[in-house]
């Protein structure tokens, strides 16, 4: 059985009868989990392996595990700092930095796989020009070049534990103010500053063999009209040809106001897939989530189900064993060794 196009969320902390029967539908390929499906290692690790067993070809299930503000699971698990902690490192010294770097993308990925998590939507590629209140220190750096160093060493420790890596968000969502969860978001900037700034990371990235990627919800004028998740010209013609990007493109949430310039959340999930989001998402919204599996009509891609089925876990020691390795406890001790501030918590 193939994969299909859309990653679903569910109710708490244990799957509910609607919870299945919605994960069973044909056009459902994954599941994101939220801090309020978390209680324990324990019992997310059962909770994951009940949803795996649901279908005869695992649905993925992910989870925003970036570290900082956005750290899903938190109780059993490292506490993850910012990332722009990192990039402060790395101004001081760069070398040690990518060490560290490295290190800390093992850690997150290698306690996601200890309880069957397949990703996480890590590491942001997006640069922190100081106006970008949400996201602001979940990047690494402003300049580019430090964050595609940053960031490829961060993906090797998550390859190294087993995990593929998300960068996000494609072409770039640190420059404007506006909180795309909230409103409708447009970047004025032309194209020409866009590529040799914002997107340089991305192609660095792509470059490395970056698996997967997920698209702002951003409008960006001077290039097209539409929001990038929705627009050809940055799926197709930049980053599938300029890029030459090969794997998975995810889509932000539908459920977010800056999705909110296509019809409903039907005609935004058949827009993005027509585009060529190969995985779309729609989160904290039940009723939207039954009306696309209802109305969607769309036959699942054979490029689009390879791609997909490229990001499942592999390996993964069980959390116990995990936590006697020697590398387990250097990677914590890195961790912690370079935590510059508490930070804030974002909601859900």
């Amino acid at each position: 059985m193939s994969l299909g196009p859309l990653m679903i969320d569910i109710a708490g902390p244990v799957l509910e009868a609607q919870d299945r029967e919605l994960l069973q539908h044909p056009l459902v390929g994954g599941v994101i989990l939220f801090a309020r499906n978390y209680v324990s290692c324990e019992q997310v690790t059962e909770l994951i392996t009940e949803i795996h067993a649901l279908r005869e070809t695992p649905l993925l299930v992910a989870v925003d595990q970036e570290g900082g503000r956005v750290q899903r699971f938190r109780d059993g698990f490292s506490r993850l700092p910012p990332v722009a902690d990192l990039g402060a490192c790395y101004d001081r010294a760069p070398r040690h930095a990518c060490e560290l770097a490295r290190e800390t993308g093992w850690l997150n990925a290698a306690e996601l796989r200890s309880v069957g998590a397949d990703l996480a939507f890590a590491p942001v590629l997006d640069l922190d020009y100081g106006v970008s209140g949400i996201i602001g220190d979940r990047a690494f750096h402003r300049d580019p070049q430090i964050v595609a160093e940053l960031a490829h060493a961060y993906m090797q420790g998550m390859h190294e534990a087993g995990m593929a890596a998300v960068g996000k968000h494609f072409p770039g969502h640190g420059a404007i103010e506006a909180d795309s969860h909230e409103v409708i978001s447009i970047d004025k900037r032309r194209y020409a500053d866009i590529r040799a700034d914002d997107m340089l990371p991305f192609e660095r990235m792509i470059h490395y063999g970056l698996p997967a990627v997920m698209i702002a919800h951003i409008v960006y004028p001077a290039c097209d009209e539409r929001a990038a998740g929705f627009s050809p010209f940055w799926l197709q013609d930049v980053l599938r040809g300029e890029l030459e990007f090969k794997g998975a493109i995810f889509s932000d949430d539908l459920s977010m106001k800056g999705a909110a310039l296509i019809g409903n959340v039907v005609d935004r999930a058949r827009a993005s897939l027509e585009a060529g989001c190969d995985m779309v998402l729609i989160c904290n919204d039940r009723p939207a989530a039954i009306q696309v599996l209802d109305e969607l009509k769309v036959d699942v891609k054979p490029a689009s189900n390879a791609r997909l089925l490229a990001l499942q876990g592999r390996k993964g020691l069980a959390g116990e064993v995990l936590r006697r390795e020697a590398k387990w406890h250097a990677a914590a001790r890195a961790v912690e060794s370079y935590t510059l501030k508490e930070s804030l918590e974002l909601d859900m």
